[in-house]
């Protein structure tokens, strides 16, 4: 699964699952771009991919918008002179009974979670498609998969992440271009880290294996689906869930 002599991009680079995504494929030999929109964060991780003797950039960008992730893949483009892998990790959450949630959070969640991916996805897919291979690997959770009382917002932005992928995955497959999704369960972040001890243990009862699950676990399904070895592998949804889910 090395990926010396990759350009991965990874988003919502700053923190949590995006930081340990960026680190790990570094730590397997990519080139990195950091993107966030805390450029601060983002040139943290930035530097750390470099003290592995990566090349590493790291850049502030509102996947939102189209012209700043158009800039974007252009900057990566122009300074590493490729993008193999693109992964879309950037995300926020707005929670809310549907009753109660405001026209913005929905807008807000659906904007940075869907079209943030279809942004980014569109503005690489030039460069992937011109050098004939390409990795993107869409981070949606378990929770597209399942429904989420008080998170109708989050859930629909990442069930419509999974119809994303899967679209992506035929139309670009003639290009040596493949297009996966991880879906999370519950895993230790400054997210879950903020839920109570009642409704951690309430959650581990849904948990097969009994644990919430670690950035790394998640790295871990990304680095594969990033490498050669997951060449024959498109349009799957890898569930790292400890088994909370299983289709």
């Amino acid at each position: 699964m090395q990926l010396s002599g990759r350009v991965a991009i990874v988003t919502g680079a700053g923190q949590g699952i995006g930081k340990a995504i960026a680190l790990k494929l570094a730590s397997y030999g990519a080139d990195i771009a950091a993107v966030d929109v805390n450029l601060e964060k983002a040139q943290e991780i930035a530097k750390e991919a470099q003290s592995m003797g990566r090349r590493a950039m790291a850049i502030k960008a509102d996947v939102t918008s189209v012209k700043e992730t158009e800039e974007m893949a252009e900057k990566v483009f122009n300074d590493l002179e490729a993008i193999h892998v693109l992964v879309n990790n950037a995300g926020i959450t707005r929670d809310g009974l549907i009753l109660r949630m405001k026209e913005e959070d929905w807008d807000a969640v659906i904007g940075v979670n869907l079209k943030g991916a279809f942004n980014c996805s569109k503005a690489v897919l030039k460069y992937m498609t011109k050098m004939k291979w390409g990795r993107i690997v869409n981070i949606a959770s378990v929770v597209g998969e399942m429904g989420n009382a008080g998170q109708a917002n989050y859930a629909a932005s990442k069930a419509g992440v999974i119809g994303l992928t899967k679209s992506i995955a035929r139309e670009f497959a003639s290009r040596n271009i493949t297009c996966n999704a991880v879906a999370p369960g519950f895993i230790e972040t400054a997210m879950t880290d903020a839920l109570s001890d009642k409704v951690k243990e309430d959650l581990l009862k849904h948990i097969p294996l009994g644990r919430l699950g670690g950035p790394n676990d998640v790295a871990m399904g990304v680095l594969f689906l990033s490498s050669n070895a997951a060449g024959y592998i498109t349009g799957h949804v890898l569930d790292i869930n400890g088994g909370m889910v299983m289709a």
